[in-house]
This record gives structure tokens, C-alpha cells and sequence, in this order.
């Protein structure tokens, strides 16, 4: 293994190299964010090539050979593979999205992957969402309601009524959104983020929750909700193509109208 340089006024450490497999026709480099707690070691960039012609598309194929044969100790999150669970957030290429929905052609030269910015890392891509879990549960994200639902029936919904929650029940909070934010970069212990509010709104548009008033009281704080400046991070990186801004748009709305 061979050291390879960064910019010197980089505030991640210089790595190790490991080379392409000989004979390899594909080559394609994956620089990548390696930190531990229990070394003692600055973070780093490793450096990988790989043979493109013995691995699958996308950026987590490659991800998966390097731990499978190239180094056993990198660290990352994983699960479905098919973009519907959220584990593999990280940043690709500077870009916040999902390693199975990111295909590797797509990034022209060396793939560069780090974890999720601006949040606590617990080793290598793999960040720490307790802080962002807690402002979810904080929410109340579940349907409350004090009328009895129908004996023996669900609670029903005119088609109308269940089309309003379209472009808020497909996240996945894998917090890509959430962790773009430069108002959640600074005040993410009081602003709850976009993953977040889009999850509040969801329960606030149901036409079968009962508690509105009660989470317009909840979200109605400078910092909580009013520290969205809508510069639509949010919206660009959504790997499933969802709005959170338009979702905080409309919190803000009711607030307004209430107040007329």
C-alpha cells in the first residue's frame, strides 16, 4: 500500500492506496472517508481501484466489493439495495444520495464518498442520527385521534383526501434533505429540518388525525420551523424525488391563516 497526497489545506488526513487488481481493463478509483474512534487516527481518504467489468453499477456494489475483498474493515451502512429503506445515505461526488440508487458512470472521474455532512460520525460512512431521530419522535409522527374509528371498519378517506399525502408518505428518512440544510448545519439542535417537518406535515395534512391545532402549537417557534430561508437543498438532493420545502411552505401557511 502506497500513501497518496491531498490538497494541503485539507482538514482530512492522507490515506492508503490500494491498487487495481491486475489485469483489470475498468479501473475506476474510489476515495473514501475513513475514521475510527478506537485507533486514535485522524480521518483520512483512502484510496481504492477497482476492476468496473467484476462489479455491479451502482456506487454500492463497488462499496460492497471493497469490503468484501479489498479491506474488511470499512464501515458502512446497507440493507435492501433497492432505494426504499434510507441505510446507505452518504455524499457521492458532493452530492447527498443513496449508494444504491447512485450508478457509478454517472461520476466522471475518481468517486469520492463521504458520510452524511455535518453530523457526528460513528466510524467511516456512518453517521449518527440519534439527535435527528429524537426531533422525529418529538413530532409525534403517528395518528392521533379522539373519535372512536367505525366498529369493525377502518377509518376512511375520500380519494382526494388520500391523494394529499402524496409526495410525503415515500420518505425514507435516510435525512439526505435534512443533513444539505446550511440552517440545519448551524442550528440543528433547535431546527428540526426538513425530513422532519415534511414527516409533521404528513400527519397534519390527514384528513383521519385529529390533532392538528395541537401540532401547529408544537411547530409555531423562531426555531423549530422559521429557520427554513427555502433555499431548496432539500428539494434537489431528495433521492426519491420528494419536496420538503413545499411541505414547510404550507406548516407556515396554516400558521398564518389562523392567526387571520
Amino acid at each position: 500500500m502506497v500513501e497518496f497526497a491531498l490538497p494541503a489545506n485539507s482538514k482530512v488526513g492522507r490515506g492508503k492506496t490500494h491498487p487495481a487488481p491486475s489485469g483489470a481493463k475498468r479501473a475506476k478509483e474510489f476515495r473514501i472517508y475513513r475514521w475510527s474512534p478506537d485507533d486514535g487516527q485522524k480521518p483520512r481518504m483512502d484510496s481504492y481501484t477497482i476492476d468496473l467489468d467484476q462489479c455491479g453499477p451502482m456506487v454500492l456494489d463497488a462499496l460492497i466489493k471493497i469490503k468484501n475483498e479489498v479491506d474488511s474493515s470499512l464501515t458502512f451502512r446497507r440493507s435492501c439495495r433497492e432505494g426504499i429503506c434510507g441505510s446507505c445515505a452518504m455524499n457521492i461526488d458532493g452530492t447527498n444520495t443513496l449508494a444504491c440508487l447512485k450508478p457509478i458512470d454517472e461520476v466522471k472521474d475518481a468517486v469520492r464518498i463521504n458520510p452524511l455532512p455535518h453530523m457526528p460520525v460513528v466510524k467511516d460512512l456512518v453517521p449518527d442520527l440519534t439527535g435527528a431521530y429524537a426531533q422525529l419522535r418529538s413530532i409525534e409522527p403517528w395518528m392521533q385521534a379522539d373519535t372512536p374509528p367505525p366498529p369493525d371498519a377502518e377509518r376512511r378517506q375520500s380519494p382526494d383526501e388520500r391523494a394529499a399525502l402524496d409526495g410525503m408518505w415515500e420518505c425514507i428518512l435516510c435525512f439526505c434533505c435534512t443533513t444539505s440544510c446550511p440552517s440545519y448545519w448551524w442550528n440543528g439542535d433547535r431546527y428540526l429540518g426538513p425530513a422532519v417537518l415534511l414527516a409533521a406535515y404528513r400527519w397534519i395534512a390527514d384528513s383521519r388525525d385529529e390533532a392538528t391545532g395541537k401540532r401547529l402549537d408544537a411547530l409555531e417557534d423562531p426555531f423549530k420551523l422559521y429557520r427554513c430561508h427555502t433555499i431548496m437543498n432539500c428539494t434537489q438532493t431528495c433521492p426519491k424525488g420528494l419536496n420538503p420545502a413545499k411541505a414547510i411552505g404550507k406548516i407556515k401557511q396554516l400558521l398564518v391563516e389562523r392567526q387571520v
